[in-house]
């Protein structure tokens, strides 16, 4: 069908109510009523959803837009229907309806009423429905979520491959492909999977300059994304977290805080889940928490923060869940919580998995820490990992880096050993390689490529510079297209045509220095056994250290290990929450009613005396509620240990994995609460073993599982011995 801009524009008016298009609006559009395919790569709210709805309302016949998320299609369908007073112009088709309405769907696709009929791709794979399409006039179809095809994609659904082929079989007719997030080698991955090499390709600018991005140091990360949802009053937001069950809990944990949220991810039945979207439509709720893994398919233009509670897997994932925020263009404030300590659990749920894909997420994964930890622009950084460059002077101050600057120094000379180092390995290795080269590291691959051969092998050594510092350094010669990334071979560094200018003629480069993220607490919010000892930011400082010296004190006395006590995280919250009442100091984490009564006078005592002579006003509204439904699952553990109940009919019972009721059981007991597993660990251990394991725990400083397994010997112990010697001895002489 021929269109003119005129009635172009006049169809815009109509049905959808603009007066002008956006951005590469018009030239897409233009595209796909030409019958051409056509590739689309635009930014969450740059409105990619017209591109295909206004030629699908303008065509003969029906257009198939092929979408992964079942809450998007039911959101656009009915928002198209506002639009017309013809019902059957949109129609969905997916696992949701039953015959009845299914029927009904196809007889208005019969009948030419149906405009756009959006299908998952699980249903455009199945014969009555290829049988069906074959039947009718379709205009073109539009593949939506498009980086769904690509192994490297974030969400990468193997069902996508199978849709050229269908395609195929149905007809031949136009394709117009859309993404909100491709790098360049997912966009070529794209192209060749969906048979569209020779498209017209549109690309957006992926920099979206009214979102601010901030990565902070996840400590005591629950009270931190409280305080901060307070403080947005009245606004709408997205937290999201990595599994279901925590959602579930961080959802309650808000509600029993004062907050109007709600959990969503994809285990829950799908009318609550519907539910759940329209009371955030209609702002009845503020804040829903969602499951990274579960792409949320609500078209909210006025979410004003997205949290990320956990750091996701990868930056496309990152960059679309942050690109919920502000799509109206006005504020969107995007906060990630970070600690070194997530990746590492995202790395383990990778083993079991296909080498190649641990190989992929391994990368996706490098990129994610990469972003975290880097200290120069953040806006900067996520535009060069999409393929364009961006001069960070215009981020005005919207991200952490840039609002707070970091010290700078000079690179030339580091910057020129690292392009060195790749072109001496013949273009062949990973950031990992080169900087093991540098540091003059003996490993396998070193041994296996005499990489200690090489000039350059130990030259990064001076001045105790250390693989954090060559990773800004490479960092920075990627970011400033000095190196780059192969991405046919994802992660081999190769020098570029600029890189070889540099080494003919150095010039200044000046690097920042990463952050340190390593030593901070990943906020065990039931206060489990554990974890790494942060720092005291945030915490009066003054008061963190006589607490200190008081823990010091009971612990000689007591002749105990002092995290037997308190640990450290239970000592900071102290100098933030100044409790100077019992029933207060059971509300701070690694507390609990139990070592409230046996340890807590003391502690108390010393912060009311200190409350009162520096005259400091506690923030009691801070004290964060925890979730009363949680004592159920603990009573029950408890109970079931007391009867002698093995432990792995325990987890049975409740759904969980062994690792996993472990944590419970470290949560109870850290909470001052005494078990008595010794009926189980003399099952599965000899007394001699446990004995060594109860003389370490007596004499060591850290409550560390790890440095325990280095010391009593890997071979000897499993991590989850250890860990259940560790309650053993925690029950014993702490509670």
């Amino acid at each position: 069908m021929v269109v003119t801009e005129t009635s172009l524009q006049e169809c815009l008016q109509k049905f959808f109510g603009f007066d002008s298009f956006k951005g590469q609006q018009e030239e897409i559009i233009t595209s796909v009523l030409d019958g051409k395919d056509t590739f689309v790569i635009m930014p969450t709210g740059g409105g990619k959803s017209l591109c295909y709805q206004l030629p699908a309302l303008v065509s003969e016949g029906t257009a198939i837009i092929v979408s992964p998320l079942i809450a998007l299609m039911k959101n656009q369908v009915d928002a198209l229907r506002n639009f017309g007073n013809e019902e059957g112009i949109a129609h969905f088709l997916n696992s949701s309806l039953n015959k009845t309405e299914i029927t009904k769907v196809k007889s208005d696709i019969k009948s030419g009423k149906t405009k756009l009929l959006y299908v998952a791709p699980e249903s455009l794979t199945k014969e009555e429905n290829i049988a069906f399409f074959n039947e009718i006039k379709i205009s073109f179809f539009a593949i939506d979520e498009a980086h769904c095809i690509s192994e490297w994609g974030h969400d990468f659904r193997p069902e996508y491959r199978r849709l050229r082929p269908i395609i195929e079989n149905i007809g031949k007719v136009p394709i117009i492909a859309l993404t909100a997030t491709a790098t360049p080698k997912v966009q070529q991955d794209i192209q060749k999977n969906l048979g569209m090499t020779k498209a017209n390709v549109f690309k957006s600018s992926f920099n979206r300059s009214n979102l601010y991005y901030e990565v902070r140091t996840k400590q005591n990360v629950v009270k931190e994304i409280i305080k901060y949802i307070k403080g947005q009053q009245g606004k709408s937001g997205i937290v999201y977290c990595l599994s279901r069950k925590k959602v579930e809990e961080l959802a309650e944990t808000l509600k029993v805080n004062g907050i109007k949220a709600a959990p969503y991810h994809a285990g829950l039945e799908a009318k609550e889940r519907a539910g759940t979207q329209d009371a955030f439509l209609m702002e009845d709720i503020d804040v829903i928490v969602a499951t990274i893994a579960f792409g949320m398919g609500i078209d909210k233009p006025d979410v004003r923060f997205v949290i990320h509670h956990d750091i996701p897997k990868s930056l496309e994932g990152y960059y679309q869940e942050t690109g919920r925020a502000g799509r109206d263009g006005g504020e969107g404030n995007c906060v990630t919580f970070y600690s070194y300590d997530d990746i590492v659990k995202l790395e383990k749920f990778m083993k079991g998995k296909p080498v190649a894909e641990q190989e992929i997420g391994k990368q996706l994964l490098a990129e994610t820490v990469s972003y975290a930890e880097t200290s120069s622009c953040r806006r900067k950084f996520l535009l060069h990992y999409f393929g364009e460059e961006y001069d960070e002077t215009g981020c005005g101050g919207m991200c952490d880096n840039c609002r707070n600057p970091k010290q700078k120094f000079e690179g030339m000379d580091d910057v020129a050993l690292a392009i060195e180092a790749v072109i001496d390995v013949k273009e062949k290795f990973k950031t990992k390689d080169i900087i093991n080269i540098l540091l003059g590291n003996i490993t396998s691959t070193v041994k296996t490529y005499k990489h200690n051969d090489l000039e350059c092998f130990g030259k990064g050594l001076e001045d105790d510079k250390t693989e954090k510092y060559w990773n800004a350094v490479i960092r920075q010669a990627l970011v400033t297209g000095l190196l780059s990334k192969d991405i046919e071979n994802y992660g081999l560094l190769k020098v570029t045509a600029e890189g070889k200018k540099f080494m003919d003629k150095p010039y200044s480069v000046m690097v920042t220095k990463d952050h340190d993220y390593e030593g901070t607490e990943s906020d065990d919010e039931d206060g489990g056994a554990g974890g790494a000892k942060g720092g005291s930011a945030g915490a009066d400082e003054a008061l963190f250290a006589a607490l200190k010296d008081l823990l010091k004190q009971t612990a000689h006395k007591l002749k105990l290990p002092p995290y037997v006590i308190f640990q450290e995280i239970s000592l900071q919250e102290m100098a933030i929450q100044y409790p100077i009442k019992m029933d207060e100091l059971v509300n701070i984490t690694g507390v609990g009613q139990g070592k409230a009564q046996k340890f807590g006078k003391p502690f108390i005592d010393l912060i009311a005396k200190y409350v009162d002579e520096n005259e400091i006003e506690r923030p009691l509204d801070m004290v964060v509620k925890s979730i009363v439904n949680k004592s159920g699952l603990k009573v029950y553990i408890i109970q079931s240990i007391d009867r002698k109940l093995k432990l792995e009919d325990v987890a049975k019972a409740k759904g969980l994995s062994l690792s996993d009721l472990i944590t419970e059981i470290e949560s109870i007991v850290s909470s001052g609460t005494k078990v008595n597993i010794n009926y189980y660990l003399n099952d599965i251990m000899d007394e001699d073993k446990q004995e060594e394991a109860m003389e370490y725990f007596k004499e060591s400083e850290s409550d560390s599982i790890d440095s325990a397994l280095k010391e009593l010997g890997e071979d000897e112990y499993t991590e989850e011995e250890m860990r259940l010697m560790r309650i053993r001895f925690m029950s014993e002489f702490g509670n």
